[in-house]
């Protein structure tokens, strides 16, 4: 098949943390296909941010959401053209390692023979890293997870905001329970069952589209002893009082998505509805967090 040129977008930033800071962003809005995000190390220090694009991209939005993340000068020095076609999510993926994370590994189609048999294999072929385990807030839900499964067999089980949904499947291989996995994105509802059955996961993970807790199914699927939830730091603070209604005694909770400066504030969200902090990762800049439901 012919392929396209390959549109791109690039830029340079100072660091590389306000690279990582950057490109995690990115990686959130575009998704299944949408974009392939890279970001290398110059000579000079400064990082160059690339993103090749299937479609031509809107600029204006994009120059936009570089603005918000990095700032007005950063978005200025974005550039746009066209390069040679070039198949480059797929480029970028067989660029993506196994990341192991406890007793659970995440992988791409192109690794599945390089998992090790006494670990939990989850296979995830999204197109960008963030929800493929390589995204330091999932590998952070996942350790945590390994971590409450050594102590604890949750019977109730909520992934919320699943995106590809890996933190869901890794409960259901696990647990061989089933699980509830929500979210409010219609591709990620779609990806995530695809995933789920890719995974033999298919029976027990059941995957909505819902808004917070409003969905009826909560409340059917509930009370969760365990909620996992990797979504970002203000919506975590503002579902905090509707997720505690939807808690057993003695639930724990996983929370990520939070830069490690923004958990404090999420901890004191929690904290203030019986919630108490028992462990807390810290991973490339990102904050996971565990926590349990007093009584």
């Amino acid at each position: 098949m012919q392929l396209s040129p390959t549109h791109r977008a690039s830029f340079s930033i100072g660091t590389e943390a306000a690279a990582r800071r950057v490109v995690d962003v990115l990686t959130e809005v575009f998704f299944e296909g949408d974009a392939a995000v890279a970001a290398f190390e110059r000579p000079d220090g400064q990082w160059d941010v690339t993103l090749h694009f299937a479609a031509a991209p809107d600029q204006a939005g994009l120059r936009e959401l570089v603005a918000n993340s990095a700032g007005n000068d950063v978005a200025a020095r974005l550039a746009f053209d066209t390069v040679e076609a070039k198949d480059w999510v797929k480029a970028s993926l067989e660029d993506l390692v196994p990341v192991p994370a406890g007793r659970f590994v995440v992988h791409g189609s192109h690794d599945r023979d390089r998992v090790a048999p006494n670990k939990l294999a989850i296979e995830i072929e999204a197109a960008l890293a963030f929800g493929t385990g390589h995204h330091g807030t999932t590998r952070g839900c996942l350790l945590l997870l390994d971590h409450v499964l050594k102590h604890a067999r949750p019977k109730r089980v909520l992934d919320l905001g699943t995106g590809t949904g890996v933190l869901g499947i890794a409960a259901a291989k696990a647990l061989h329970l089933r699980v509830l996995a929500s979210d409010i994105d219609p591709p990620s509802v779609r990806v995530a069952a695809e995933n789920a059955a890719l995974n033999e996961t298919g029976q027990y993970v059941r995957v909505i589209r819902a808004t917070g807790f409003a969905a009826p199914d909560f409340a059917k699927s509930g009370p969760f002893d365990l909620v996992l939830a990797n979504i970002l730091a203000n919506p975590l603070r503002q579902l905090a009082g509707p997720m505690v209604r939807h808690l057993a005694p003695g639930a724990r909770v996983i929370l990520s998505g939070l830069l490690t400066h923004q958990a404090p504030a999420v901890i004191a969200a929690y904290r203030a509805r019986g919630l108490v902090p028992l462990r807390h990762l810290r991973i490339e800049g990102w904050s996971s967090l565990l926590l349990r439901k007093v009584d």
